[in-house]
């Protein structure tokens, strides 16, 4: 094996000793023969002493050139030379091993020569070596900050890479703590480094921020491992920390959390003003110290901005509505504007320009004399909260302006740079799509509940036979405008019919369905026809509408009627809940014996109806499911709160009506409520009078003379005219075309009504009489007379009725 010579002078070389833990030794006299073998040298070729001692060491070498290598550098001896270098030797039980050799010259007291042989396993010592090597590159050349600490946690050795990350010197490094450098990590440290030194554990991947004398104005955010260092024998030398830069991938992750807590928080209702709220909540503090959603008026009340951005504001004043704002000192001292004023932004404001252009704004150093020179109160409080970076980020959607989001920091130090805007314009898009959106469902909102208040009635009048009030509560904004509707119809005799309904779903086509439904009630009403009659007809309606219209659900009803002469209400529901009574001591009682029915559009079963006679001053409330149905009431509990309510002493029906539904005056109202309070009254006895008159043509003559001194009697003489002209066409028509008996009855209530009852179920039909003809004018001069008139049915026939007004001039007669 040739030898391979590493250094040539007796100066050159860096120690006698080679790497590695077991290092051979042996001398060698100047005869070259070995006098000294070290147990190692054994360990390391297998001869005992007593065996290599005495004789030549070129013995032991395995080949000739290696042999002549030896010879040659005993010459060199003789110039006091050393060498170095790998030999092949023979091992006791024949095998070569490749050995590394350290020859060093020796001279003793006498000045004998001699040397001095270190060896060990070759293949060992450029093991060590190489790893040495690799040790050195690692932690000379790593970009990767590597620490080592004691059991106290003080550094031991650090690497270049960390002196150029905390731009610290090592020998200012040795000796401190760990955490020193960085005060504001060294309790996340601490605890990690002494749960490695106690357990064993390693960690990695722990997040330690810091803030690098190099770098003062950002945190930066190191993924950090540690694993314990110990002896072979396992007793703890410390701990070993490496540290990667993960600050940019960190911003990263942080900005992709807040961007998809925001898709989560932003938008969960269709109203506006909520939305932009949420848009302001979202950013803080995570993006922003301060945040100011201000919102164009046309978006605010749901209209349509015009498209692209606010053309021609560019040198003018913008006006907006404040529709979010949060501050992360809670309640926002930095605003100069509450959400729901107006705010105007001056020309060159950061707004402004983003308005007009359509682009974000981004200031990194924010002036406040610079952008704000036109509006003192803003710049002041720039100053005051120390603003110093700001971005004003356009609220665009379907290329429609929308708004403007301000985005400050006052507290965080760092400035906002390009990555702090494209997150702001995120956040910002995804609130425009749910802003617009929520417009968009406002200006629906709005015209369905315009459509609603247009069908629904606006004041009732005073009638002869209840006192009425009613209230109407929509549901809110993101619930949608409902078919709820409520009514309180005359019909003839003094009679009232009470209405409520509710058709299923919401929006312009529930709104559209209920305005379809109230019409067909009033003309049903107008019919006189009974409650059952009145449902049965309803019905048939909605299932046509059914099969016109899928989305057509159907609908709930209560017709009521009312007759203050007799005191009975007769009642039929289809599907709606029961009215509740409220006696005159204030007592009160949910009428669920009341038939409930199914709901209308289902067909194939009759009506019921149900009759209670009420006494005079009782109170009858009738009302849709959302009274009753309010968040956190099921309708047994919400039936026992309107109880409760309803209960007690008389009140006023205004006062009463508020009490009910003061506990739905929330925005998170589900369901629209309607209410309708009705306090019966009773005629008294002597303003109704009736008569039985025989089927004889004279009694026309008597009909008139018991009608004049009626009216005498009440006091409306100037009514007796037309009165006696209208009984007399009427029981002539009685007697000539119906059958017996016939009955006449005068009612004395805020109007006139006369009523001409037989036992003939044949319809009145109004006509035109010819020149020529004797008869048939007899209904066209009642309906000329009567301010209105009529003929209901029951099963014992017909009753033509009119009504005049209490005038004191008598209605014309007209011509014949």
């Amino acid at each position: 094996m040739r030898v391979t010579k590493v250094s040539g002078g007796p100066d050159e070389g860096s120690g006698d000793s080679l790497p590695g833990a077991c290092t051979a030794i042996a001398y060698v006299a100047g005869n070259g023969a070995i006098f000294l073998w070290s147990p190692q040298a054994e360990a390391l070729l297998g001869y005992p002493a007593e065996d290599v001692c005495g004789k030549p060491a070129v013995d032991l070498l395995t080949t000739r050139e290696d042999r002549e290598a030896a010879v040659a550098a005993q010459v060199r001896h003789t110039a006091g030379q050393s060498w170095d270098g790998v030999l092949g030797m023979r091992h006791r039980d024949g095998h070569e091993v490749s050995v590394a050799v350290r020859v060093r010259p020796l001279l003793s007291r006498e000045g004998q020569a001699g040397w001095s042989v270190r060896a060990a396993d070759a293949r060992e010592v450029k093991r060590e070596e190489v790893d040495r090597a690799i040790l050195e590159a690692l932690f000379g050349q790593s970009p990767i900050p590597v620490t080592v600490t004691d059991t106290e946690l003080r550094y031991l050795w650090v690497n270049a890479a960390t002196e150029r990350a905390t731009a610290l010197p090592a020998e200012r490094l040795i000796g401190r703590r760990i955490g020193d450098d960085s005060p504001d990590s060294t309790s996340t440290i601490d605890r990690v480094l002494r749960r490695v030194r106690d357990t064993g554990e390693p960690v990695v991947d722990f997040k330690v921020h810091r803030r690098l004398a190099s770098d003062p104005d950002r945190e930066h955010v190191y993924s950090a491992s540690s694993f314990r260092l110990t002896d072979p024998v396992g007793r703890v030398l410390g701990m070993c920390q490496m540290y990667i830069d993960v600050t940019d991938g960190y911003q990263a992750q942080q900005r992709l959390a807040l961007l998809t807590e925001a898709g989560v928080r932003i938008g969960t209702t269709l109203d506006v003003m909520r939305t932009a709220q949420e848009l302001a909540d979202a950013a803080v503090p995570g993006l922003a110290d301060f945040v100011a959603i201000d919102l164009l008026e046309a978006t605010v009340r749901g209209e349509e901005p015009a498209p692209g951005p606010v053309a021609g504001e560019v040198a003018g004043e913008v006006h907006t509505h404040r529709s979010g704002l949060r501050s992360i000192r809670g309640h926002a001292p930095e605003a100069v504007f509450v959400v729901g004023e107006t705010v105007t932004f001056h020309p060159g404001t950061p707004q402004v320009r983003s308005l007009a252009t359509g682009q974000s704004v981004l200031v990194r150093n924010l002036d406040a004399d610079e952008w704000f020179a036109h509006d003192a109160r803003r710049a002041e409080k720039v100053r005051e909260f120390h603003f110093h970076s700001y971005m004003a980020v356009p609220l665009r959607a379907r290329g429609i302006t929308l708004g403007v989001a301000t985005f400050g920091r006052n507290q965080d130090p760092r400035p906002y740079d390009e990555g702090d805007l494209s997150l702001a314009e995120d956040f910002s898009s995804r609130a425009a799509v749910c802003i617009d959106n929520a417009r968009r469902y406002t200006r629906e909102h709005n015209t369905a509940l315009a459509l609603q208040r247009s069908l629904l009635p606006h004041d009732l009048p005073d009638f002869p036979a209840v006192e009425t009030a009613h209230r109407y509560l929509p549901a809110a904004a993101h619930a949608g405008a409902g078919g709820d509707w409520f009514d309180v119809l005359p019909l003839s005799g003094a009679r009232v019919a009470l209405v409520v309904g509710d058709v299923t779903g919401h929006g312009l086509h529930a709104a559209a369905i209920m305005g379809r439904l109230r019409t067909a009630v009033h003309t049903l009403a107008g019919l006189d026809l009974p409650p059952d009659e009145v449902l049965t007809q309803l019905d048939d309606l909605v299932i046509r509408l059914t099969e016109e219209d899928p989305d057509c659900e159907g609908a709930t009803c209560l017709y009521s009627v009312y007759d203050p002469i007799s005191r009975i209400c007769t009642f039929a529901r289809a599907g709606h809940p029961p009215p509740v009574l409220v006696q005159p001591d204030g007592a009160v009682e949910v009428l669920d014996d009341i038939p409930p029915n199914l709901p209308l559009g289902l067909g194939g079963l009759p009506f019921e109806t149900a009759e209670r006679r009420l006494a005079g001053s009782s109170v009858l409330a009738l009302y849709t499911d959302g009274l009753i149905q309010a968040p956190g009431w099921d309708i047994d509990a919400g039936l026992d709160q309107l109880s409760r309510t309803m209960a007690g002493p008389t009140r006023p029906l205004e006062k009463l009506c508020d009490a009910v539904v003061a506990p739905l005056l929330s925005e998170h109202r589900s369901d629209d409520a309607a209410l309708l309070l009705a306090r019966t009254r009773v005629l008294e006895a002597g303003r109704v009078v009736s008569w039985e008159l025989p089927v004889d043509p004279a009694q026309v003559a008597h009909a008139r003379t018991l009608t004049t001194r009626q009216l005498a009697s009440w006091g409306l003489d100037p009514l007796t005219f037309t009165t006696e002209l209208m009984v007399s066409e009427l029981v002539t028509n009685a007697i000539r075309h119906a059958r017996g008996p016939i009955a006449l009855r005068l009612i004395h209530a805020t109007a006139l009504i006369c009523e001409v009852s037989d036992g003939s179920l044949n319809a009145p039909h109004l006509r035109r009489a010819r020149t020529g003809d004797e008869g048939g004018r007899g209904l066209f001069l009642v309906a000329q007379l009567a301010s209105r008139w009529g003929a209901r049915y029951d099963r014992d026939g017909k009753t033509i009725w009119a009504e005049q007004a209490l005038s004191p001039v008598g209605a014309p007669i007209p011509a014949m």
